[in-house]
């Protein structure tokens, strides 16, 4: 019953990780396999897994192909219901399959102008007025959550949840960026990017160099604070 998980470089293939982490998080089996988004060979990596043609991609034990990650994470879900993958109260069950839902949509400027990089700080980014708006629905969607599970800090859901699975590179790129959110937001994505999973994610990245660098913003840059 093992699940074989294709995914990209992991120091920027955000979506990547949310599928890595539906797996690691909740203790399901897993085979990691990694394809060439930088060395040239993804078209013949993804040849076996037709027709998906994004990572992630999930394959199950029965041999089913799987693109997009909210359809992993259902599938997940509906495959291990002990798991926990979703919240266990209806109502928080269906809000937190909004905020994965609007996740996978939407913040397209945030997501545009700063693309997840877990190598370092890129300091006196200045974010421009549609990425503070992206921000500011951020910070709407969070508090809606916190108020509606109870939970004034820690996970959005009170338990640990695939909410926060889709959100864990948007973490990334608030804590990547130095983006000007609240403090109970900022302490979120913290508490995110110090989680244990998150950090072997990234400890697995950083075996990889690049030069030049992907991604660059002409930004001085400082260490990464987990």
């Amino acid at each position: 019953m093992t699940y074989d998980l294709y995914i990209g470089d992991r120091t920027f293939s955000s979506w990547s990780l949310r599928g890595w982490l539906m797996l690691e998080k909740f203790g399901l089996p897993y085979r990691t396999h990694l394809v060439g988004l930088y060395s040239g060979t993804m078209a013949a990596d993804f040849a076996p897994l037709h027709p998906a043609r994004l990572v992630p991609v999930l394959k199950t034990p029965d041999d089913e192909i799987i693109g997009e990650t909210l359809a992993m994470a259902e599938t997940l879900a509906e495959r291990h219901p002990d798991a926990g993958l979703w919240p266990v109260l209806a109502g928080l069950r269906a809000r937190a399959r909004w905020l994965c839902a609007e996740m996978a949509s939407g913040f397209t400027a945030l997501r545009d102008a700063c693309p997840m990089q877990l190598q370092h700080v890129n300091q006196e980014f200045v974010p421009s007025g549609a990425v503070l708006a992206d921000l500011h629905r951020l910070e709407d969607i969070w508090t809606a959550a916190r108020l509606m599970s109870g939970t004034e800090q820690g996970w959005l859901m009170g338990d640990y949840s695939l909410a926060d699975v889709f959100f864990a590179p948007v973490a990334a790129r608030v804590i990547g960026y130095d983006l000007p959110v609240s403090d109970e937001s900022r302490a979120y994505c913290l508490k995110t990017i110090r989680d244990p999973a998150f950090q072997s994610w990234r400890a697995m990245g950083l075996k990889t160099r690049y030069d030049p660098f992907p991604y660059p913003t002409g930004c001085p840059t400082t260490e990464w604070p987990a």
